[in-house]
């Protein structure tokens, strides 16, 4: 099983051309697309953010990241064309995220979470510090961290200042309303809509509202003892609005030997928007 199957052009398969598969696990059935080689050593499983599916993934991110290893983006349940219901709380979500790694037979992985798929990214290492080997964590924050209450105002407020002025609410939540955010984002919103044939379902309003509930709890939750003590990287944008960028001083204190890298002019869409420099420091990063 593996997404470098190669065409007539002989060149590796693009994430706008991936398949979509499924795996069964945990009672459900969850999508999820891949790249790269299987010779490629540890895989790597990305999960995304906070209303996304399997199309939200930006193509200019992640095409690179699978040029040298075995990447895979894995749906959550209940979330685009994934089976059961949607999960609202971090632990079900990491535990659902377990038991498919290892029905896709995995024994070892690094994680890559964006956002909320940072907050199921450090449930996993919790839960399996035995499966995990190395984690990156891009514009997300630990338990209890700063701001994450009142992500849901931050978030449902903006995103009706985006049906009022008919903007994409990603375009407000993920970027700087300077000409740099700007234009960033534009470009970010044409890279979204390459991928032409096999999208994933829609995100509906249940979904939304699950996962918003999950990053409320979170952030009313004390950390709880962690028995990770594998490298972690950690990115983030020094203007993100949704996660604030306490957040990654946060995490700092939680992995006091993790790398840190501050973006200046960068929102939410910390990875997005600084895709070149950031897909650099995370393969130096996973580079064993």
């Amino acid at each position: 099983m593996t997404g470098t199957r190669q065409g007539t052009s002989n060149q590796p398969v693009r994430f706008v051309d991936a398949s979509t598969r499924a795996v069964d696990a945990a009672d459900a059935t969850v999508v999820y697309r891949e790249l790269g080689s299987e010779h490629g050593g540890v895989p790597l499983v990305a999960l995304t953010h906070l209303g996304a599916n399997l199309d939200s993934w930006d193509p200019e991110l992640v095409d690179p990241l699978a040029q040298h290893r075995r990447v895979i983006f894995l749906g959550y349940r209940g979330v685009g064309a994934s089976n059961g219901t949607v999960r609202d709380r971090f632990e079900e979500m990491a535990a659902d995220a377990i038991a498919a790694i290892r029905a896709l037979g995995l024994s070892r992985v690094d994680l890559l979470g964006l956002s909320m798929g940072g907050m199921v990214a450090q449930e996993i290492a919790r839960q399996a510090p035995d499966l995990v080997e190395r984690v990156v964590l891009a514009g997300t924050g630990p338990q209890g961290g700063p701001g994450l209450t009142v992500m849901t105002g931050v978030t449902v407020r903006t995103i009706l200042r985006g049906i009022l002025t008919f903007t994409n609410p990603t375009t407000l939540l993920f970027f700087t309303r300077t000409p740099v955010g700007r234009e960033a984002a534009k470009a970010y919103q044409a890279r979204l809509k390459l991928r032409r044939t096999g999208r994933d379902k829609p995100i509906t309003p249940s979904v939304f509202r699950a996962q918003l509930r999950a990053v409320k709890r979170w952030g009313h939750q004390s950390p709880p003892a962690s028995a990770f003590t594998q490298p972690v990287l950690i990115l983030h944008g020094d203007q993100d609005r949704m996660v604030p960028v306490g957040n990654a001083d946060a995490l700092l204190a939680r992995h006091p030997g993790a790398d840190m890298q501050i973006f200046s002019d960068s929102g939410h869409g910390v990875a997005f928007q600084n895709r070149d420099s950031v897909t650099g420091i995370i393969t130096r990063f996973l580079r064993r």
